[in-house]
């Protein structure tokens, strides 16, 4: 087991502007969430900066809950914070884990994961970002039993119960080895207390985005307008929805992401350093091919994203669709360049959809 001996040895804390900065290089829109996240993630800083006498601490955990519709960036803001503060970061999806004592994952994995992405690190694995997704999917689903009484509701209720202690931060055994059966593993104790718990879902039942606006095609104003803006949700809506009172009260920092627009999308196909066009773009220049996608091009994927409602998550899939026949014919063509007008993804997006 490896333990870090160089424990004072941190880098100075990074202001909220330097990791809102950081995040406005990858994550595109979206301004009022990174900067939540920012400060959330400044003040976690420099709670783990704070000195603990007695092993009690002023400043309380910056736990965050994002909500907000797929592919508006939840898990892509979580990641690159964790680059941007070089900890382990690890993906945990709620609907996985169950209470203890039932077959499935129990909580403590998680903390194993990190673990495991940390490479054994103790020291460095408590400093790290867990970010749970899919917290929606876990709500109490009985909602006559919030004592427990009635039927066992061991996937979501129970779930809940079990995050409490990772999540205020608790000494837990966490396993070693997360492959193996949860009787079978080699334990270490960790201490959640510094880690940061990132959950994120889309609560799509509480209709969080204004739908009274037409967004896609045949919208008003030519599909170019911005997304409808995201309200907040209120404390009594997650309550109904079924989130326990407990749970929320360990996850204080919330924010809502909006929809991405047509702009907010065409930008994410561009503007990031890992953006996709970049990307096919490096693809095909190793075949010596030069693959050039005209704007109308993009705003007309862009659209399609907009009417497919899956935000950027279908960005890639829509791309390599369109590029299906030019990545098969690369390595005939070098030396060519290969130019992407409105007209040729019109008809491919056409060509897909009736196929």
């Amino acid at each position: 087991m490896k333990t870090n001996p160089r424990v004072a040895e941190r880098q100075p804390l990074l202001t909220p502007r330097q990791i809102f900065a950081y995040l406005d290089r990858y994550v595109v829109g979206q301004d009022r969430a990174k900067r939540t996240v920012a400060i959330a993630a400044y003040n976690h800083l420099k709670r783990c900066h704070q000195p603990t006498p007695a092993g009690k601490r002023l400043i309380k955990k910056s736990n965050l809950l994002l909500l907000g519709p797929t592919g508006s960036g939840k898990t892509h803001i979580a990641r690159t914070l964790a680059q941007c503060l070089e900890v382990p970061f690890t993906v945990a999806d709620a609907t996985e884990y169950t209470e203890a004592g039932y077959y499935g994952k129990d909580v403590e994995v998680m903390v194993g994961e990190l673990l495991h992405r940390a490479d054994q690190d103790v020291e460095l694995a408590q400093r790290g970002i867990v970010f749970i997704d899919e917290i929606d999917k876990i709500a109490r689903r009985s909602q006559g039993a919030r004592t427990g009484a009635g039927t066992r509701d061991i996937g979501g209720e129970g779930v809940q119960q079990s995050l409490l202690k990772l999540l205020e931060g608790r000494e837990v055994f966490a396993p070693q080895n997360v492959t193996q059966h949860w009787n079978k593993h080699d334990f270490v104790v960790i201490d959640t207390q510094d880690i940061l718990f990132i959950a994120a879902g889309t609560f799509s039942d509480l209709k969080l985005t204004d739908g009274s606006k037409p967004v896609g095609f045949g919208a008003s104003g030519g599909g170019t307008g911005t997304a409808a803006h995201s309200r907040r949700a209120t404390e009594k809506e997650l309550l109904d929805y079924g989130l326990l009172a407990e749970f929320l009260g360990r996850l204080p920092v919330r924010v809502e992401l909006d929809p991405l627009s047509e702009d907010d999308l065409f930008l994410v196909m561009t503007a990031p350093p890992d953006a996709v066009v970049r990307e096919y773009q490096a693809l095909l220049k190793m075949d010596g091919v030069d693959l050039e996608i005209t704007e109308g091009a993009m705003r007309l994927i862009a659209q399609h994203c907009i009417h497919r409602r899956t935000g950027a998550r279908s960005l890639r899939t829509i791309v390599e669709g369109i590029c299906h026949d030019i990545m098969f014919d690369a390595p005939e063509r070098k030396g060519e360049t290969i130019t992407l007008d409105a007209d040729f993804v019109a008809e491919r997006l056409a060509h897909d959809a009736t196929a």
